[in-house]
């Protein structure tokens, strides 16, 4: 596996004001959810965990207690709920190793900020636009797969539902992750643009065209959600979206997720800045997951 190193533990970390511009951005938009983690699931949600330390593929992805037991529980609470409330298990995924990690471990976090992520490459490694993984990534997405199926054989449920990033190296870890175990012709995971990597100046985080999305990945099962464009209009080279900023965005997924499905247990595959919005909408400590890493968060949505 990979621990997060200390670019992954940077890249994770969130301050007060990020917050607090969420909040702010958030009450101008119009929601129908609001989500929230049911605490003591998993080992990730405790202050208590090292996230440097944590080896989720040696702790059962950091369930607490039996998998039987969260399943129970997630049925229970479902069970008992009214109308307004649902609870999920969504296995957050980061891709693996793309070229652009190799790059901002090479010329680190200063270097890479001010200047190298702003190009496509340096002439002997392209990592820019929609880079693709490296051999190690690709390993590491197949060493996911070896994961869950002991987990699977040990109780833990696959995901009904999957949703993914459009960013190359996002569906390609999903792919790798998931090719022996849930074919996606049968589950047809969507894309959306709502899951993407923080957004705007660093080349690796430019999607490629709709068509060429399509053609590498429809008749693999894949689905484009509707009002795709065609060419990337989130993308600005000389703006860097917030971490308030991809935390709404963030947000209109859940939005879209929880109210477009019924199944409890879901994937969605995106990057490490999605992520930490991601966990900074459910009010989730902030947790570093390493490229090619897992953290599940057990979820409950109720209707505002």
């Amino acid at each position: 596996m990979s621990h997060p190193d200390n670019l992954d533990v940077l890249a994770a970390q969130t301050v007060p004001q990020d917050a607090a511009e969420y909040h702010q951005l958030i009450s101008k938009e119009k929601q129908t959810l609001k989500c929230s983690i049911v605490p003591g699931q998993f080992c990730q949600s405790s202050n208590e965990t090292n996230d440097q330390d944590f080896d989720y593929l040696t702790q059962h992805f950091g369930v607490v207690g039996s998998w039987e037991e969260t399943l129970q529980k997630l049925h229970a609470l479902n069970s008992a709920s009214d109308e307004k409330t649902t609870y999920k298990i969504l296995f957050l995924a980061r891709h693996g190793q793309g070229f652009h990690n190799v790059a901002h471990d090479m010329y680190g976090d200063d270097a890479w900020n001010s200047h190298w992520s702003k190009l496509n490459g340096n002439g002997d490694m392209v990592w820019g636009p929609d880079p693709e993984l490296t051999e190690l990534g690709i390993q590491q997405a197949r060493d996911n797969c070896e994961q869950w199926k002991k987990e699977v054989a040990n109780g833990c449920p696959i995901p009904t539902r999957f949703f993914v990033s459009p960013l190359r190296r996002s569906v390609d870890t999903l792919i790798y992750t998931w090719e022996s175990i849930s074919d996606p012709k049968t589950s047809h995971p969507l894309i959306m643009e709502n899951l993407r990597e923080t957004t705007g100046v660093h080349t690796c985080d430019k999607r490629s065209t709709r068509s060429e999305i399509a053609e590498k990945y429809e008749t693999r099962g894949f689905v484009i959600e509707p009002g795709f464009s065609e060419e990337d209009v989130y993308y600005k080279p000389d703006y860097r979206e917030s971490v308030g900023e991809h935390a709404v965005r963030v947000n209109r997924a859940f939005q879209q997720i929880f109210t477009s499905t019924s199944d409890p247990v879901l994937s969605l595959t995106s990057h490490s800045g999605t992520i930490r919005a991601q966990l900074l909408v459910l009010g989730h400590r902030s947790f570093a997951v390493g490229t090619g890493g897992i953290i599940p968060v057990f979820v409950k949505a109720e209707q505002t």
